[in-house]
């Protein structure tokens, strides 16, 4: 299923938020003062007005929603076992996808297929299937045994492009639409949590096999970049804490910043953000963080899906203000997130967590003027064109 890049879709949603369309004349062009004669050819003719298939199609289910759906819109979670009927009941409550984890997993290939195929509801739009399949030591696939970031981090980039490639081949079998899989962290400290899963110890030597990552998964499934701005700087587990960097902006710029540009420029539709605090450029977490949302789009030029970490993990360490899911859910959509990712248990409602408990939530946010409409329909346009685009 080729996939449109990342700058198409943004092109795309950029109309949509704005209500723009192509090929309107300029608003400072003189107006002609003779009247052509027979024989003179007519002054130009207007230009044809033209809407894309994919603006017109985001912009007419836009105007349909309301605010619950669209906020429901930006979902998408884990639910555990191999039994569809969960998985649809989940996305019939209108969210985009599902995360598949080690427990969705069957025995082979075709079985996976087959669940994938049965939680689509939306003849107009897929259901996402997202999936963390990076190799080594984060592997979902009990069929995937390519080699992952340790071994591929001492060769050459080409042995990391065949291996995404690959890998990337065998997602689409199964009916995966997006690799949360391209860990673009960078340490050289063994003793870092994230040291067995980067692709690189070095900015530079990172940067190229992450780049080469992206160019493999390339027009098969959609490519994700973690944990933005880079779990390599900031010590300790964000499952269970929120590790802090003490960097700079600058000192981030020259090092951690590198592979995530790099893989940006070589056309990754999603970025997924860590929860992860730099002080010296903001106080918040990074998924919950306006101004590293604004560093991202402004700075780096990203245009494509950006995801949260998994909120639940938010939760997990214990600080009271992160303990309201709600809370969670709303101040990341109002950074500048697209799409918010849950790991859920078989019973969501053990950490507070619904789906109409969530979209509740965040509507509520853009009726009381804390969450601008403009900015969930921009995070909505953004899922509902990626959901769009993995049709074709």
């Amino acid at each position: 299923m080729p996939r449109n890049r990342a700058r198409v879709v943004a092109a795309i949603i950029a109309a949509v938020a704005t209500g723009l369309v192509t090929g309107c004349a300029s608003a400072g062009e003189p107006t002609p003062t003779s009247t052509p004669t027979p024989s003179t050819p007519s002054a130009q003719p207007s230009p044809t007005t033209s809407v894309d298939p994919l603006t017109a199609w985001v912009d007419a289910r836009l105007d349909a929603m309301t605010l619950e759906q669209k906020a429901a819109s930006l979902i998408m979670g884990h639910v555990p076992g191999v039994d569809p009927a969960p998985m649809r009941a989940f996305v019939e409550q209108g969210a985009a996808g599902l995360l598949l984890m080690g427990d969705n997993m069957p025995a082979t290939p075709d079985e996976l297929a087959a669940l994938t195929a049965a939680v689509q509801v939306d003849p107009e739009a897929r259901t996402l299937i997202g999936i963390d399949e990076e190799g080594g030591i984060v592997t979902r696939l009990p069929w995937d045994d390519l080699p992952g970031a340790e071994e591929l981090r001492a060769l050459p980039p080409q042995a990391t492009q065949d291996a995404f490639a690959q890998r990337a081949a065998l997602l689409e079998a199964s009916g995966v639409d997006v690799n949360f899989g391209i860990v673009a962290d960078v340490t050289d400290d063994p003793d870092s949590f994230i040291f067995e899963r980067v692709l690189g110890t070095d900015p530079r030597s990172a940067a190229d096999r992450v780049a080469a990552a992206v160019t493999g998964e390339h027009g098969t499934v959609a490519s994700t970049l973690k944990h933005f701005p880079g779990h390599g700087a900031a010590p300790g587990d964000s499952h269970s804490s929120v590790p802090t960097a003490p960097l700079s902006l600058d000192e981030w710029r020259a090092g951690a910043a590198i592979p995530f540009a790099t893989g940006i420029d070589a056309g990754a539709e999603l970025v997924m953000t860590g929860h992860l605090v730099y002080p010296a450029v903001a106080p918040e977490p990074a998924s919950l963080s306006p101004r590293w949302h604004e560093i991202l789009r402004d700075e780096l030029g990203f245009e494509g899906v950006v995801v949260t970490d998994d909120l639940l993990m938010l939760q997990h360490n214990g600080l009271p203000e992160y303990a309201d899911p709600n809370e969670n859910a709303v101040r990341a959509v109002a950074s500048g997130a697209d799409l918010l990712l849950y790991a859920l248990p078989a019973d969501p409602s053990e950490f507070g967590i619904s789906v109409p408990g969530l979209a509740s939530a965040i509507a509520e946010a853009v009726r009381s003027g804390r969450v601008p409409e403009t900015r969930l329909d921009e995070a909505a346009a953004h899922v509902l064109a990626l959901r769009r685009s993995a049709l074709d």
